[in-house]
């Protein structure tokens, strides 16, 4: 059996960029904690790792730059790559470990996410194609699917993850408190407060919408 020369990839931005993406409450503290909470799982797996975040991507649309980070980790030598993003909270150091040694058996490994997407690819380089890469659905709800089609396609075989969730809005924060057994401590406290924030924020608007209507109701010619 081929020793295996495996790195992971980190594709994520800093907090502060995800925070112009991603624009909820308190969502800059979201990603610093995601994003600490990523590098300390990677670490714990002992296998080397590259982060690349805004500042070093390269391209001008998202799969160009995902797909040129790719290729800049297999031309220093890498037989294999795990890639992952910063924000799936339910990714362990367990299941990296295990994306490791699946890579062993199967040409690719893919965690698909709730929301069309995929949360890992763990891919071998042959099976790296810049060219094919390009021309998927990127950033898309079926993005996938496709993949796994592609892949299958050309009689490479694919060993499925179970599906996880990422943060992306405020949906996603209040899916990820109510299963928050799952979800480690620091970041579960930065959710509720979300939601708390913005269930008071809800309430005011409210308030402030029934008192003009109060206040405007009995004027027939006023529109509310």
């Amino acid at each position: 059996m081929k020793d295996l020369k495996t790195a992971i990839l980190i594709f994520a931005n800093s907090a502060e960029y995800e925070a112009t993406r991603k624009p909820f409450l308190y969502s800059k503290e979201v990603f610093e904690s995601l994003n600490e909470h990523t590098l300390q799982l990677v670490k714990k797996t002992n296998l080397p790792y590259f982060l690349v975040t805004e500042k070093e991507q390269r391209g001008s649309s998202f799969g160009e730059r995902f797909i040129n980070a790719i290729q800049s980790v297999y031309d220093v030598g890498f037989d294999s790559l795990i890639i992952i993003g910063n924000d799936t909270p339910h990714l362990t150091t367990s299941k990296l470990v295990k994306v490791n040694q699946e890579l062993y058996n199967t040409d690719i490994v893919l965690g698909s996410a709730t929301d069309g997407g995929f949360y890992l690819l763990g891919i071998k380089k042959e099976h790296f194609d810049a060219n094919l890469f390009l021309k998927l659905p990127w950033q898309k709800q079926n993005l996938a699917t496709v993949l796994t089609k592609l892949f299958i396609s050309n009689s490479i075989s694919v060993s499925s993850l179970e599906v996880l969730s990422d943060i992306d809005n405020l949906k996603d924060v209040n899916a990820f408190i109510n299963c928050f057994k799952k979800v480690y401590a620091n970041l579960y406290h930065l959710l509720l407060q979300i939601r708390i924030r913005n269930a008071i924020i809800s309430t005011s608007v409210f308030e402030k919408f029934f008192f003009l209507y109060q206040s405007t109701a009995y004027n027939k010619g006023s529109p509310i």
